[in-house]
């Protein structure tokens, strides 16, 4: 039993090995049973010596050991600040919210696409301006994904205006651009906060990686003519004006009132009058 001892001292038994040597002899004792008899013998011999030896630790004087108790040092009490749990609050009809809340909408998201195409062709043509001296020269790179006759010119034919090449370049990146501002304007409202972080910097160099990865598949010349340093300043170029227009757009609510089988149009049971709409 623990006793104190003076005011900064407390009264321990002693410390012993004598309780391993019972329990290693004991563990002898009974692995000799389907080992060898001499392996229980030693073992049976071992315990014994230890509890001989544990039971002089306690009498007829048990051994003890003071030891010293260092001075508890004064903590200030803690500052605790009472925090608040922001909650979800229900929708229409009780129904609880349905995450996201608001989204931007599609016509944002195509308006985005277009301006950032904008952008990033104006970064396109101060390339070919000042790297390669005619700015149609990176809408025939674009081009040739599509054309293999302008995959398969030269530089010097890539700088000079080509009326197929100007359609079809330009009708690639009109599409391209308009998809990928919808694509901003669905997966926006889903990612945390900094919005222009996340559409301007990080979505521009997880494509422009992507791009690095595949464009020597899908575009071997425009792999193989292409200034990376130019492109990634394009596409970040993009993903900004891009996501400032998204982000700037009126938010549309989402649905809230409906459950899900009446908003797939299912018939299910539990449904109430004003969920099934349908004659």
């Amino acid at each position: 039993m623990t006793e104190t001892k003076g005011p900064d001292r407390i009264v321990l038994p002693a410390p012993t090995a004598w309780p391993m040597a019972v329990a290693l002899g004991i563990t002898l004792g009974f692995g000799g049973l389907v080992t060898h008899l001499a392996v229980t013998v030693v073992g049976v011999g071992l315990a014994l010596v230890g509890g001989v030896g544990w039971w002089r630790c306690v009498l007829p004087e048990e051994r003890e050991e003071h030891v010293p108790v260092p001075a508890m040092p004064i903590v200030a009490p803690a500052r605790v600040t009472v925090r608040s749990v922001e909650r979800f609050a229900l929708g229409e009809d009780r129904h609880r919210l349905r995450v996201p809340v608001e989204v931007q909408p599609l016509s944002a998201g195509l308006k985005g696409g277009l301006v950032g195409g904008c952008a990033m062709a104006l970064c396109a043509a101060i390339y070919g301006l000042v790297v390669q001296h005619s700015v149609w020269y990176p809408l025939n790179l674009l081009a040739a994904i599509a054309m293999p006759r302008m995959a398969e010119a030269d530089a010097a034919t890539l700088k000079m205006f080509d009326g197929a090449a100007f359609v079809v370049g330009l009708i690639a990146h009109g599409v391209t651009s308009a998809l990928v501002g919808a694509l901003y304007a669905a997966i926006l409202p889903l990612l945390p906060r900094r919005h222009m972080l996340w559409g301007g910097l990080i979505a521009p160099l997880l494509w422009s990686g992507f791009l690095w990865a595949t464009l020597g598949v899908i575009d071997p010349a425009l792999n193989a003519q292409i200034s990376w340093t130019w492109f990634i300043a394009s596409q970040i170029a993009f993903g900004l004006t891009a996501g400032y227009v998204v982000a700037r757009a009126t938010p549309v609510a989402t649905a809230q009132t409906r459950s899900f089988p009446a908003r797939a149009g299912v018939e299910a049971t539990g449904l109430s009058r004003h969920e099934d709409t349908r004659p």
